[in-house]
């Protein structure tokens, strides 16, 4: 079976404009490529990656095509279309899917100064285009605000296959928290899959601390709509590749091998129909 790391990023300063990637964020304030990276999936075993885009833009998708296209372990790219005109999202998925290796769209929606931005009508028109097109959308389903719009996103567009990146951000440290029933709400619509990953963007947050949050994942969504990803570059503020690869062996040590297989790669292949 291959491994799949299904949210890794790429991103070059003076190529493309990141409007949220600031100085302020340190040592991932630089240039990320695919160089920097194969070696680090060699060591840990894993076999492709999903490149996930970091903005809003045109330029961003066709610079992860591109590096696609260069880069054979790069088995898929989740780019970026306007949601705001459907008919504009029509024309790009059009275009797109000539590329087998787009396979779905992702907004950063909690840059958005609307907090419901995501299920105003005319992005809703876009994201039926979407699910008509047989592509899936990455949620940047941030705890509290928009994490819970997910149920309202599945029983609006109820053939959209869509994955909540990173678990949602849960607040890792409250036990008494709305991210617990908000989640097992998500988890109720079957087009709904989440990522493991993201979890250790924080140095402070260790296996122990994040147990409770992916046992809970795993409990709601089972191992066949949970799949891993490493977050790279962003997960350096954390730790390095590595780390997050054997915290996420520690955290998934208690499945059984099938189960295994579903997280590290069975689950990403069946979500954005991967030829693993």
């Amino acid at each position: 079976m291959a491994i799949f790391d299904t949210h890794q990023h790429y991103w070059k300063l003076s190529e493309v404009e990141y409007p949220w990637l600031l100085p302020e964020y340190g040592p991932i304030y630089d240039t990320f490529t695919p160089e920097q990276l194969r070696p680090q999936l060699e060591e840990a075993g894993v076999d492709k990656t999903v490149l996930v885009q970091s903005a809003n833009s045109y330029e961003d998708t066709a610079s992860m095509l591109v590096k696609a296209d260069y880069n054979d372990w790069i088995g898929a790219v989740v780019g970026w279309v306007n949601l705001l005109d459907p008919e504009e999202t029509n024309q790009r998925l059009e275009m797109y899917k000539k590329n087998p290796k787009f396979v779905g769209m992702r907004h950063l929606i909690h840059t958005e100064p609307d907090g419901n931005w995501v299920v105003q009508d005319v992005v809703i028109e876009s994201l039926k285009v979407l699910a008509s097109h047989n592509k899936t959308f990455d949620v940047v389903a941030v705890f509290p605000n928009h994490l819970k719009l997910v149920p309202t996103l599945a029983e609006r567009v109820p053939e959209l296959k869509m994955v909540i990146d990173h678990l949602a951000k849960p607040p890792v440290g409250q036990k008494e928290s709305p991210w617990f029933d908000q989640m097992k709400a998500a988890a109720e619509s079957p087009n709904v899959y989440a990522k493991l990953s993201g979890q250790f963007d924080n140095p402070d947050w260790a296996v122990a601390d994040v147990r409770p949050y992916a046992d809970f994942a795993l409990e709601q969504f089972g191992p066949e709509r949970i799949m891993f990803g490493s977050d790279w570059p962003v997960c350096i503020l954390g730790g390095s590749y590595s780390s997050v690869w054997a915290n996420t062996q520690a955290l998934i040590a208690g499945l059984t091998q099938a189960e295994k297989d579903a997280v590290l790669g069975g689950t990403a292949t069946k979500f954005y129909n991967l030829d693993a």
